[in-house]
């Protein structure tokens, strides 16, 4: 067989992964056999795809082979997300660039260009987690806004609404007014800001006296309605029941008493501007202040800022300063460390806002995800997830489901009249326009009459669904499918969306289907840049997936990915990881290639070193399974891959493969047929336990080692099955590699040529159980004999080392020295070394020999200044013999 001399990852990824599609071997259909189902976190349609998304992938891959080798009935369900908002905001950036405006061209003709940016990212992601080597089932490739799952999104909202768990309602919500939209909490990325507190004057009604607040939003107070202190502050008590003058607008406001007011804050009195902070909103609605909106949906200011209307809040702030200031009404002015919310997509500093928006109720539900978690019905890898999820989960508030997009799953809302709560909600124009005429009492209302709502659904209102709508489970929910693969395995995702997705499955799960929606799931580190920073789309920090896989090979770039990854732990990444990879990959086609080397002969003679060699290496695998198992079942899953990595490269290659190998310098490169067939055997398992991590390499070895049916490819072939093993095997061959190594150490500190045969003496205390491998020994260390000795040997230069209690003698008699070692190791560099080892001694000795020093040390001190000087002494005496042995054979 004609092997390459280099692994070329390009033309064998690109045919393997051919093969595998042309085969069917992701496919997934109900049968007999336990299913084991992950549904993909979705990529959002925004671009390409990060350093994370093939972390996060290659770790659902690995898992999916794994489970497809053990006999699951393996289905990864793949697909993207719409993204509402920043979808949304990169279309309207584009049509920008060419002079188009979103407004201008109106919704239907909007939506056509998402679209088309839709399928063409989609396409785009599917491509590069092909070349990653995703082993999906690519008929079950789902889109948040497909036809399916849309339905199954409206008819959720429907019987929501009519379980009482969705209502309408204002409220005070995380508005970004770059996209023009409600955020949810999560949806807001705080940041620590040194901004200014300015302390501001208000005039008591009726007084000469000022009541002073202080605030970093200077700019607000066209939306103040009233003025709070604590009630047990007895500073404040005499302002009861008064009112005071707010700059610039001259308009009177209430002073109020409310247990919410932080003391310690500034001046302890706090301007309350309801439709502005969800905590004035708190107190307004307590005390039944006015609520003022005084922002438009751009952030700029409206009508109730008077002048400054139709300006940007930033600016209005740096001008409003410069008019309080000749007003004299700023006390004083300081620094002020606290945090901003910032939009997680477009980056724009959030406002708080009152809104008339959608929310669904959450603590109810609840329940039951929080006691799944608990109970460990769902598992947690790192369970410190635990505390994260069980906090958030005991402080839920209501979800604004509801966004002022274009983009995204239409409200199945629809109107028929001016007043709050003249709509109806249902699945289609149809639906509604009959409730709406039960509803107004108006059978003659007509379709021109009606109208949906605008608004579209927060994007994880979809997502939350996932495990359920994949099937069709909420609008067949019984069918097939559901019944078969639902619950789910597990979830791959990051701990940065345990709130936005893996919670609200959870939640959505029991609360649809009663039941949890999967069982594990295991959180990825973040990966993060040089600088520590999080690698995301937004920061545009992420080398290129692509030009890594081009250059290193995907088995290279996942194999890096994994060595550095660990459950929930970030980690920084660096290219060299690949580079690492690349080697391992290019060590195991090196190992294939040297076995293809072999000719093969029917010799009936063995030696002995390769019955060993067997021996242990039959062992050492059933050894290495039973470890790389226990790890991997405790999602270990570097730990699993660094033992592989070990036990390919150091115990197969480097032991066992030099073990067997033909002796250098045999021309025909034979090994006999029993060696060879054990390699190849041993080679295969080693293939199956690599192929989730690497499955291009394995696979195509497997398939070049011999010819090989469809239904016989790696993919799909059976895990090995673990075995008994002798652990002592292990252990006397481990001792026999340590003697080998120590060996190798002094020939090459020595300069003393490999190929030239040594003799070695030993002081071994179960000689008999290690004797057994000394053939091992005499092959790899390259010795003439093993000459077991009672004693030290006489008159012959050695190098002497311990191994546990053990020593060993290795004798240099056989070395040529005037045409090998006095090059190295001359007269003068022994000599030296004697004189230095002379002058230490007598620094030693120096204080040993003093009354003082001795009297005044510990004991401990003083027995390891013997100690050395006896190690000194030994020094001296070894080199003098060896330095009168070289002028002997000078």
């Amino acid at each position: 067989m004609d092997i390459p001399i280099k692994y070329d990852p390009k033309s064998v990824e690109k045919k393997r992964y051919h093969y595998w599609m042309k085969e069917n071997y992701f496919s997934s259909y109900p049968d007999d056999r336990i299913p084991y189902v992950i549904v993909m976190p979705p990529p959002n349609v925004t671009g390409v795809l990060h350093i994370g998304h093939m972390l996060n992938n290659t770790i659902q891959d690995i898992l999916i082979r794994y489970a497809r080798m053990k006999g699951y009935n393996a289905c990864w369900i793949p697909g993207t997300d719409h993204a509402s908002i920043a979808t949304e905001a990169k279309v309207v950036h584009q049509l920008k660039k060419r002079g188009l405006s979103k407004i201008f061209m109106g919704r239907e003709k909007f939506l056509c260009h998402v679209i088309e940016w839709s399928n063409k990212h989609k396409n785009i992601i599917f491509d590069q987690l092909k070349k990653l080597g995703c082993s999906c089932d690519w008929n079950r490739t789902q889109f948040t806004m497909s036809p399916k799952l849309s339905q199954s999104v409206t008819k959720v909202f429907v019987d929501l609404y009519e379980k009482g768990y969705i209502y309408r309602g204002y409220n005070v919500v995380n508005w970004d007014p770059e996209a023009k939209t409600t955020l949810s909490n999560e949806e807001v990325i705080y940041k620590e800001h040194i901004g200014k507190l300015y302390y501001l004057k208000y005039k008591i009604k009726g007084e000469e006296n000022y009541v002073t607040i202080a605030t970093t939003r200077p700019e607000t107070i066209f939306g103040d309605t009233a003025i709070c202190f604590h009630p047990d502050d007895k500073r404040y008590s005499h302002l009861k029941g008064k009112y005071a003058k707010v700059p610039i607008i001259n308009k009177y406001i209430p002073i109020i008493q409310d247990s919410y007011v932080d003391q310690n804050f500034g001046t302890g009195c706090l301007k309350i501007t309801p439709a502005h902070d969800i905590h004035d909103k708190n107190i307004a609605d307590k005390h039944k202040l006015e609520i003022i909106d005084i922002f438009n949906e751009n952030a700029t200011l409206n009508e109730k800022a008077l002048h400054y209307q139709g300006m940007d809040r930033f600016k209005v702030r740096k001008k409003i300063i410069e008019e309080l200031k000749k007003l004299e009404v700023i006390k004083n002015v300081e620094k002020f460390n606290h945090k901003i919310g910032f939009s997680e997509r477009t980056l724009s500093v959030v406002e708080q806002r009152l809104s008339l928006q959608w929310f669904l109720k959450m603590r109810k539900m609840s329940i039951p995800a929080i006691e799944a978690v608990k109970n460990g019905d769902i598992k947690f890898y790192p369970k410190k997830f635990h505390k994260i999820y069980f906090q958030w989960m005991s402080q839920i508030r209501d979800w604004n489901i509801s966004r002022q997009l274009w983009w995204g799953h239409r409200i199945p809302v629809y109107y028929y009249g001016k007043k709050l709560n003249d709509f109806v909600v249902a699945e289609n124009l149809e639906k509604a326009l009959i409730k709406a005429r039960c509803k107004s009492k108006n059978p003659y209302l007509s379709y021109n009459e009606i109208w949906q709502d605008p608004d579209v659904l927060d994007t994880w209102f979809s997502s939350w669904l996932l495990p359920l709508s994949v099937f069709d489970g909420i609008y067949n929910p019984y069918n097939h499918e559901i019944t078969y693969y639902y619950p789910t395995e597990e979830i791959v995702t990051g701990s940065d969306i345990l709130f936005f997705w893996v919670a609200r499955m959870i939640m959505s799960g029991f609360l649809l289907k009663h039941e949890k929606p999967f069982k594990r799931v295991y959180f990825t580190g973040i990966v993060r840049d040089y600088k520590n920073k999080k690698i995301s789309k937004s920061l545009n920090n992420s080398p290129n997936p692509m030009d890594l896989i081009n250059q290193y090979g995907a088995d290279a770039v996942r194999m890096g990915l994994m060595l550095k990854t660990s459950a929930g732990k970030d980690f920084h990444f660096e290219e060299k990881i690949c580079s690492q990879g690349r080697s391992f990959s290019n060590k195991i086609w090196n190992a294939f290639r040297l076995i293809q080397s072999w000719k093969i002969t029917n010799n009936q003679y063995v030696p002995d070193y390769s019955l060993l060699a067997i021996k242990w290496l039959k062992n050492r695998f059933y050894y290495i399974l039973d470890v790389f198992e226990n790890s991997f079942k405790e999602y270990k899953l570097d730990e699993s891959l660094m033992i592989l990595y070990k036990f390919i490269w150091y115990d197969f290659c480097s032991y066992f493969l030099e073990i067997i190998k033909p002796i250098y310098g045999d021309k025909d490169k034979s090994v006999p047929e029993i060696v060879y067939l054990n390699a190849l055997k041993f080679f295969e398992k080693i293939l199956k336990l690599l192929h989730p991590y690497m499955p291009f390499i394995s696979e195509e070895i497997w398939n070049l080692i011999r010819k090989r049916e469809p239904k016989e490819a790696l993919i799909i072939s059976s895990w090995p099955k673990k075995k008994p093993y002798d652990y002592d095997i292990l252990v006397y061959f481990e001792k026999a590699t340590e003697i080998i190594s120590k060996i190798r150490n002094i020939r090459n500190r020595n300069h003393i040529p490999h190929k030239k045969s040594l003799v070695l003496f030993s002081m071994r205390k179960k000689d008999k159980e290690e004797k057994e491998y000394d053939p091992i020994i005499l092959k790899l260390a390259n010795l003439d004999k093993i000459i077991p000795v009672l004693k030290e040997p006489e008159n012959i230069p050695f190098f002497s080392f311990f191994l546990d209690t053990d020593q060993f003698f290795l004798s240099l008699d056989q070395l040529d020295h005037n045409k090998y070692y006095s090059n190295h190791m001359d007269i003068i560099k022994i000599e030296n070394k004697i004189k230095y080892f002379c002058n230490l001694l007598s620094i030693i000795r120096k204080n040993l020999y003093n009354d003082k020093y001795v009297t005044s040390v510990s004991n401990n001190l003083l027995l390891k200044e013997r100690k050395k000087e006896n190690d000194t002494l030994n020094k001296i005496t070894k080199l003098k013999k060896y330095l009168e042995y070289l002028k002997k054979n000078r």
